[in-house]
């Protein structure tokens, strides 16, 4: 998941993350250019879901992933690291429920 914490959409979307969570589904957080005291801020205000978080200061790692914005979550198939499904822009209750259905298959 890439994320700021200056990013609105990602202060809507981080209950998602908890609960994704709560799912034992391994989050981990790309901290896209962000000031890394401003991130730990965040996580101190809001609670971490993230299992690593990831520094990306200059943006090359989110380039590499293909990233388009913030936020935005990646599934990964776990032994191949393989993108099985992205999502554009916060999560909501309807794609946190795809997601919980596609890690119980």
């Amino acid at each position: 998941n890439i994320w700021a914490s200056w990013c609105v959409p990602c202060r809507d979307e981080h209950n998602y993350l908890i609960v994704l969570q709560e799912h034992k589904l391994n989050v981990i957080g790309l901290n896209y250019k962000d000031n890394p005291n401003n991130a730990k801020s965040f996580l101190n205000e809001l609670g971490n879901p993230y299992s690593t978080v990831i520094l990306d200061r200059d943006g090359t790692k989110s380039i590499e992933l293909g990233a388009i914005g913030v936020p935005e979550t990646y599934l990964f198939e776990t032994s191949s690291f393989k993108i099985l499904k992205k999502y554009i822009g916060p999560l909501d209750a309807k794609n946190t429920k795809d997601i919980l259905k596609l890690i119980k298959k």
